[in-house]
């Protein structure tokens, strides 16, 4: 089949995001790329507070390239940042310090990394130190189970220094070998969508949101969308303020006049006109779009089946996120972390990843290749329907099977204590007769006294009439050796109980 205008994917620049250890450097990365890789003319624009950029690297065996950063704070506090990071960039650089080697953020930096589904380098950074060691850095890695290249793994591990630059033109140059090896792609005959990465208010623009652009193309004249805010797009500028009539992926771009603050880690789309937004971001309500970070991290919720919900048109979007409402149950709740019309992309599988255990639906749509080949390496079920009743009977299904399983007592047997005749340490002989059920020898025993738990024990022993035998049945007199730390008496009412799974 020959392949059309609008299915052209061609190759594009991969979004990175730099991520460790508060104190490991990585900040000091940033600058210095930006600052030896930015073209004079527009790093004159930027300021160190800049969150997302691009740059030009040239390599010896394919030119100069396009490596767009993001930037996610370092420190603990913005743990959530981070992890947003990691889901809106195809590859991570995970600075370690030479002279320290892993921490505890390097290990959380890690986790959503992995998260994520995204490759990533190491970049053992501090190399210029008197106390830096190489070797003690990449055995602290291996450690915690982070296998470099040389060391039992296939990550990339490059020594470099943030503050003289050394070794950065070899790390750039790797993260164009993992790209060139991931084959990231975007199709430039689309409209445009990608990440909210920043948002304030401009005393003198209004309400400004800095935006990466993941996939298609955004022009002068359309407007864009991020759950329940839309702006116009009246004025483009790209990351160093310079005016532009259009962007495509990977681009940073920045966009004035928005309804209201779009909210950071939001996913936004774009449309043709105003009206088309409106009706957009009247479907798409913030709560009902959730950040999978905040979901991640909050324990406190409990279990729930995360999903990922796409459809062809906003009314439609509206319609079967009221049908999945109706399946969701107490023991098993459906929480829609992200929604949004038109095709499932790698960014909705990228979401998905960053949330444990989450389901990407599409209804009266399709993942587009990138989605498939991405969900298939991140482990992501994805889901496509165009009649509802399907739709709802499996998602019954799939909450029938997640739900959790809980261990619980179930009483099997119940044993009236005619007489007790000794007691040695803990074990007690008595007379008993099955009231209900069977019991076993070696099974549990709960001993209720006028209706009170009191005690619990094991049945070591039974006999019917001077001989062991290894269950008794209901109607059953029998005599029995009985541990317990609690003295049983006649009358009592001994619980027979097994575990089970329900």
């Amino acid at each position: 089949m020959p392949e059309t205008k609008n299915n052209t994917s061609i190759e594009r620049p991969p979004i990175i995001v730099i991520m460790g250890h508060v104190d490991h450097g990585k900040t000091t990365l940033l600058d210095f790329i930006r600052k030896s890789n930015v073209v004079a003319g527009e790093a004159g624009g930027i300021t160190q507070h800049t969150s997302a950029y691009e740059v030009e690297h040239k390599t010896k065996e394919s030119g100069t390239k396009k490596i767009t950063f993001v930037d996610t704070p370092g420190h603990a506090a913005f743990s959530d940042m981070r992890v947003r990071g990691a889901i809106l960039a195809d590859i991570a650089i995970l600075v370690v310090s030479a002279e320290d080697g892993v921490k505890t953020q390097t290990l959380e930096a890690l986790e959503a990394i992995k998260s994520a589904g995204i490759p990533f380098i190491i970049a053992i950074n501090k190399i210029d130190r008197p106390n830096a060691d190489i070797e003690k850095t990449k055995n602290s890695l291996l450690e915690n189970q982070i296998y470099v290249e040389g060391y039992g793994g296939d990550i990339p591990c490059l020594p470099i220094s943030a503050k003289t630059g050394k070794g950065v033109p070899e790390l750039l140059d790797m993260i164009l070998l993992v790209a060139e090896v991931a084959e990231f792609k975007g199709n430039p005959n689309v409209n445009a969508e990608g990440i909210v990465v920043e948002a304030n208010v401009d005393s003198k623009k209004g309400i400004t949101a800095t935006l990466v652009i993941t996939n298609g193309t955004l022009k002068k004249g359309m407007c864009v969308v991020a759950e329940d805010c839309f702006a116009p797009v009246r004025l483009l500028e790209d990351f160093s303020g310079k005016k532009i009539e259009s962007a495509q992926f990977s681009s940073p771009i920045s966009i004035v006049g928005w309804n209201k603050i779009p909210r950071v880690g939001a996913i936004f789309t774009s449309c043709e006109n105003k009206k088309e937004a409106e009706a957009c971001a009247l479907s798409c309500k913030k709560d009902t779009t959730v950040s999978p970070v905040l979901q991640n991290r909050s324990a406190d919720d409990g279990f729930y089946i995360p999903v990922v919900l796409k459809a062809d048109v906003a009314g439609t979007l509206e319609a079967v996120k009221g049908e999945i409402k109706k399946v969701s149950t107490e023991e098993a709740p459906i929480r829609v972390i992200s929604v949004g019309v038109g095709a499932i992309t790698e960014n909705d599988i990228k979401m998905a990843a960053g949330t444990k255990n989450a389901i990407v639906i599409g209804f009266n749509t399709e993942a587009d290749s990138g989605a498939r080949i991405l969900a298939e390496q991140s482990n992501v079920i994805i889901q496509t329907f165009n009649i509802v009743y399907k739709l709802t009977e499996w998602l019954e299904e799939e909450v029938k099977n997640r739900k959790p399983k809980k261990e619980v007592d179930e009483v099997v047997g119940k044993i009236k204590v005619l007489k007790t005749f000794s007691r040695q340490k803990d074990v007690e002989v008595l007379g008993g007769k099955v009231i209900e059920g069977s019991v076993k020898t070696n099974g549990h025993i709960r001993i209720v006294r006028r209706e009170n738990i009191i005690g619990e024990g094991k049945i070591l022993e039974l006999q019917s009439q001077k001989i062991k035998i290894g269950e008794v049945k209901e109607g059953t007199e029998f005599g029995a050796q009985i541990e317990s730390k609690m003295e049983i008496a006649a009358g009592d009412i001994l619980e027979y109980f097994i575990k089970v799974i329900k």
